[in-house]
């Protein structure tokens, strides 16, 4: 139960660390985080002022690359870098790499791989993954067990429900062509994709567009259009109170 503090380690003031943890060389904090128990914080990561990390998270992980990986690469990476008042929750693994904003929520058991960038205040929902080579803009929700294929772009205020599974290759694992091709999702400000949907390699959702429930997505969304179906179809254009310009939201 002993905790390892590396002696390049550091802790900002009235930072406190919880039993069993290890934080590596070089961590640097901001004042006042709260450490939880059995938290490993590795080489180099910086994390900023008044962050909480719970029991059992795992900060600045390096990429594992098995012999016949598409999308994991050899490569140098930079730190993980964590803003102010970020909440990293039980189980949670962050990987080298990645740079989390301020104001980001990532909830229990959620995974954020390498070269990851993930816009302020944004919620990361639970047991949520995002691949690796994915940007995630400001204010997204993506919320529980959705799934960020590698090779994505979201930009802000994107809402993303639960259960969503995006793709990035439309070869399913089979012939050397698959390798120039992958693509993952890209979703414009303001999109929305409902609970259970399937978004295939390569689509763009327009702006403010919207995925109904249990669809599956097989062409472009266009902007402010409702689609629903497997596949997909143009049903409506969205009500124009649930457009973005009318929720009154600030981005402060």
């Amino acid at each position: 139960m002993t905790t390892t503090v590396h002696p390049s380690a550091q802790l900002g003031a009235g930072t406190t660390v919880g039993e069993g943890c290890v934080v590596g060389a070089g961590v640097q904090t901001g004042s006042r985080c709260r450490i939880g128990h059995h938290v490993v914080i590795h080489a180099d990561t910086l994390i900023g002022s008044d962050v909480r990390i719970d029991d059992h998270a795992t900060l600045g992980k390096l990429p594992m690359r098995a012999a016949n990986s598409a999308t994991t690469r050899e490569q140098e990476l930079p730190p993980l870098t964590l803003g102010d008042q970020c909440i990293v929750g039980t189980g949670v693994v962050l990987y080298r790499g990645a740079a989390i904003d301020a104001k980001v929520l990532m909830a229990d058991q959620c995974t954020i791989r390498e070269n990851v960038t993930i816009g302020r205040g944004t919620i990361v929902g639970r047991g949520v993954t995002v691949e690796n080579v994915c940007t995630v803009g400001r204010y997204c929700k993506l919320e529980s067990e959705c799934y960020l294929t590698a090779y994505s772009t979201l930009e802000d205020r994107v809402f993303v429900a639960p259960g969503v599974v995006t793709s990035n290759d439309n070869y399913v694992g089979r012939t050397a062509e698959r390798f120039k091709h992958f693509k993952g999702v890209t979703v414009r400000k303001g999109g929305r994709i409902g609970a259970g949907s399937v978004i295939l390699p390569g689509i763009e959702i327009g702006e403010d567009g919207l995925v109904a429930a249990g669809s599956v997505v097989t062409h472009d969304v266009p902007a402010r259009t409702i689609v629903l179906g497997a596949p997909a179809r143009p049903w409506r254009e969205v009500p124009v109170e649930q457009r973005l310009e009318h929720q009154g939201w600030s981005d402060s």
